[in-house]
């Protein structure tokens, strides 16, 4: 690759219009995308990479650039918009990659859902730098994620939700297999990976992400020993679950092209599980990413497959949980019909969840009635900010916001939850104009924030304390407000990972 990222043949070069419209929207001038670049770079250890305005006018004019380059463009317009801008949405080809860093296209075989988990895992334990895990950074979106998710439908060669069992022609090779994992040592891992996920809803993702993925690391190297199916099965699940929670911590400290990787491969996981509610809650995990970067329509589409894939076998808490995302992904395109009609849904299922016969799973235990009041507020508070700041919607979430934010306040162990549920109380308040009740409720959640390592609360903090003191800015309460967060969380402050 040449040093400074070009690409191909001139031949029938015409200018990049998509390209260029993403950079005229950015306000950047040539010679600070290219700054921008090369710091991107460097920070990926392509230290050949050296980008100046010339270059960028040749992209601009219709050049393809190599590879990293146009991941890196895409990584940049991303964060500049709060959304993602896929290399696609940019104009540009992505060039061939190899498997470990080909986005969210993978094969879907046990194997290599296990080379590239061990593969993943142990970059992100060596580098040093925040979530560059080299080429891999792109964010997918659009047809290039929804595709490839919808392989996970593929039936195993068993019943719909239970595991595939062994056949039986390989019982006497099972028998030989010697199987160094124990049943002790494998119900340590699995009550391990229920302490993390603890630790993560107290103390937010930036605390313990990296142990996680050590332990994620360390699971990868037991799935490549010989052992018995059964055994196999459960590693993969643990596997799973402890990809999703690196995953979900990778996102709520910023990391998202890192989360999005971590999810892919969980899903992959738990399908070698065999555990389909498991698959469910990655995809919903997925969905709220979406909602997140501002993509609502990916969002319902994985949360549609999510419903598709367990509507046999998912707990009545699990579907409770995904008709709230699927009333949170209409809210965002502005569709109050179906979004109310799925705010019901949730209701009426987390109704039945104390009839079911089976013990829930822990991924899941986490959805208690303050969860799904928060969620289906959110939910009325979006559709107020799609319909223009209606007060009418500002009003249907207050109640159950409040009523949210008085459950969390005795859980202990949801300190996170509580934090971003006080916020979206705030929010709402400044819906309804009533900024001093909206202060009173953000000084609260940055009282909290402090003391949880997430910049998804950090950042919404930040938020809405612009939003009070561009509407309400010659108040007193906004004032003190904004001072208060200029000491409590100053932007500059790094999150630990």
């Amino acid at each position: 690759m040449g040093g400074n990222g070009g690409g191909g043949t001139n031949a029938d070069k015409r200018p990049n219009e998509l390209l260029g419209s993403w950079f005229v929207r950015s306000g950047w001038s040539k010679g600070e995308l290219a700054r921008q670049v090369n710091r991107r770079a460097r920070q990926l250890g392509a230290n050949h990479i050296s980008t100046d305005t010339s270059r960028v006018r040749r992209w601009l004019d219709g050049e393809n650039p190599r590879e990293p380059i146009p991941r890196i463009l895409s990584d940049l317009f991303s964060e500049r918009f709060g959304c993602v801008v896929s290399v696609e949405d940019l104009g540009l080809r992505a060039t061939r990659q190899t498997l470990s860093v080909s986005g969210v296209d993978l094969p879907w075989t046990g194997p290599q859902t296990v080379a590239l988990l061990s593969e993943y895992s142990r970059s992100d334990l060596m580098l040093a730098r925040r979530g560059f895990l080299g080429t891999s950074l792109g964010l997918s979106a659009g047809p290039s994620l929804i595709e490839p998710m919808q392989r996970w439908l593929v039936p195993p060669q068993s019943g719909p939700c239970a595991p595939q069992e062994p056949r039986p022609d390989s019982d006497a090779a099972e028998r030989r297999r010697p199987g160094r994992l124990s049943k002790p040592e494998l119900e340590l891992l699995e009550t391990t990976t229920v302490m993390f996920r603890r630790w993560d809803a107290q103390c937010g993702g930036g605390l313990r992400r990296k142990a996680v993925v050590g332990q994620l690391h360390e699971v990868t190297d037991l799935l490549q020993e010989p052992q018995s199916e059964p055994t196999t099965r459960k590693l993969f699940k643990v596997a799973a679950e402890l990809a999703e929670l690196a995953g979900w911590m990778s996102y709520d400290i910023g990391l998202q092209p890192t989360a999005q990787k971590y999810f892919v491969l969980a899903l992959h996981a738990a399908k070698e599980a065999g555990d389909k509610p498991l698959g469910s809650y990655i995809l919903s995990s997925m969905s709220r990413q979406m909602i997140h970067l501002g993509r609502p329509d990916d969002a319902l589409e994985l949360i549609h497959l999510a419903q598709y894939g367990s509507r046999d076998c998912a707990s009545p808490r699990t579907q409770s949980m995904l008709y709230a995302m699927e009333a949170r992904a209409y809210a965002n395109m502005g569709q109050p019909g179906k979004c109310k009609r799925a705010v019901r849904m949730a209701e009426e299922s987390f109704r039945e969840a104390d009839e079911w016969d089976e013990p829930d799973p822990d991924w899941i235990r986490f959805f208690s009635e303050a969860e799904l009041c928060g969620e289906n507020s959110h939910s009325y508070r979006d559709l107020a900010y799609v319909a223009g700041r209606s007060p009418a919607y500002a009003s249907l979430a207050e109640p159950l916001m409040r009523r949210a934010v008085k459950l969390f306040a005795d859980d202990s162990e949801h300190q996170r939850s509580y934090a971003l549920n006080l916020i979206g109380m705030a929010t709402v308040h400044l819906l309804r104009r009533e900024p001093e009740e909206s202060t009173r409720y953000a000084s609260q959640a940055m009282d909290i924030a402090k003391k949880v390592r997430s910049e998804r609360v950090s950042t919404r903090i930040r938020k809405t304390v612009d939003t009070a003191a561009r509407d309400f800015g010659d108040l007193a309460e906004i004032v003190g407000l904004t001072d208060q967060l200029a000491v409590d969380l100053p932007e500059t402050a790094a999150q630990a990972v």
